[in-house]
């Protein structure tokens, strides 16, 4: 059968593509050809959701560069090296590590509760599915409240601590030595900022990690643990993982802030033009990039003592010699038992390590600050 023209009218309304050289009557404007209609959907869609992407990154872009200048204006414009710029490094190193750290406790919670107890969970996704059904969402979080306190106060030590550092031994042994030296400068100014950091975190760190490893948590809050604590061991008590503490966090802050610089300098050094030619997002990107590969070092280098930290805090008896404890241990994990959990902390350190350096450098660049690393301003790649 011969389909009329009032018939293939009938079909080209229902059709999805049309029919060529066909127009409805039906629910169509006038001159429309339905030889244009868009034939793939979902590409409009897409188009459509780039677009609206690329609006809301804009907005928030304008935003961000009103209260950037807002803030400035209040500010005045910071001189480096002056009180004033070490008060907004410490402020930057707070947010890095004070959020950071308390979005990944979940991770640190299953993380710790397997160093201690390998047996205790198969997988990471069982231990989670396991909490999260015996002890409820807010079970998932146990630990946050110490974490937040506890790593704000030790961003802001390293962080501002490793500024103030970095121009101290710099000026010491004088400008042409510290840039012939800059990875030495790098290791000895953030081992030195972290020494005095770890003081600040450790009596936090104490809190977190009981309340993580005992089930039920024998501490129930951040500051009635630590009154808990002395009332029965002393300020000692606080204090007992400071050791091993020093042990995991001074390598992995050396790590940490010297293959940064580095990473980021080779970046830089890689991509053609200088780092002032690059815009304020292209510049957090690669300071995300190198955060995170420079979180992966930090991993492997600082694991041991991490499993230490979290062993001793968790089983040292009361009275117990440092040395002694630390034999006791190894003695029941031995030397493979130090690298339990090492996956799931490569996962957390290396993205917690890259966001910190771009909420870092991000607020520095609220500041009106340069962001941190990438050589001299004047060497153009290839000089």
């Amino acid at each position: 059968m011969i389909p009329t023209d009032s018939m293939l009218v009938a079909l080209a309304s229902r059709h999805p593509l049309g029919i060529p050289g066909i127009q409805t009557h039906s629910e169509q404007p006038a001159g429309v050809d339905l030889k244009r209609r868009e034939p793939f959907p979902a590409w409009s869609a897409i188009d459509n959701a780039k677009k609206k992407t690329d609006t809301f990154s804009k907005e928030a872009s304008r935003e961000f560069d009103i209260a950037s200048k807002k803030t400035q204006d209040k500010t005045g414009k910071i001189e480096p090296w002056t009180p004033k710029y070490y008060a907004a490094c410490i402020v930057g190193g707070m947010l890095a590590c004070g959020l950071t750290h308390t979005a990944v406790t979940p991770l640190d919670l299953i993380k710790c509760r397997r160093q201690v107890d390998p047996a205790l969970y198969r997988s990471n996704m069982q231990a989670f599915s396991k909490i999260r059904s015996l002890e409820g969402l807010r079970g998932v979080f146990t630990g946050w409240s110490p974490t937040f306190f506890g790593y704000s106060a030790q961003g802001a030590f390293k962080y501002g601590g490793y500024e103030f550092f970095k121009k101290f031994y710099s000026d010491l042994v004088g400008q042409e030595k510290a840039t012939k030296w800059k990875t030495s400068i790098y290791l000895t100014a953030s081992a030195s900022a972290e020494l005095i950091a770890d003081v600040a975190l450790c009596p936090f760190e104490a809190i977190k990690v009981r309340m993580q490893t005992t089930m039920p948590p024998d501490v129930k809050g951040t500051f009635s643990g630590i009154s808990s604590v002395i009332s029965r061991e002393g300020w000692p008590g606080l204090y007992k993982g400071l050791y091993p503490l020093w042990g995991r966090q001074i390598p992995y802050t050396m790590m940490k802030f010297a293959s940064f610089e580095t990473i980021v300098e080779m970046i830089y050094h890689r991509l053609p033009g200088q780092k002032s030619d690059y815009n304020k997002g292209a510049q957090t990107a690669v300071a995300f990039t190198g955060g995170y590969l420079a979180g992966i070092l930090c991993a492997m280098v600082s694991h041991p003592a991490d499993v230490m930290v979290s062993k001793l805090n968790a089983n040292r008896q009361p009275g117990e010699a440092f040395g002694a404890a630390i034999n006791r241990i190894y003695g029941e994990i031995g030397f493979r038992g130090l690298w339990n959990g090492l996956p799931v902390r490569i996962i957390m350190v290396g993205t917690l390590t890259g966001l910190q350096w771009m909420i870092y450098d991000s607020f520095k660049i609220f500041m009106g600050l340069p962001t941190t690393g990438g050589g001299s301003e004047d060497k153009k790649k290839g000089q």
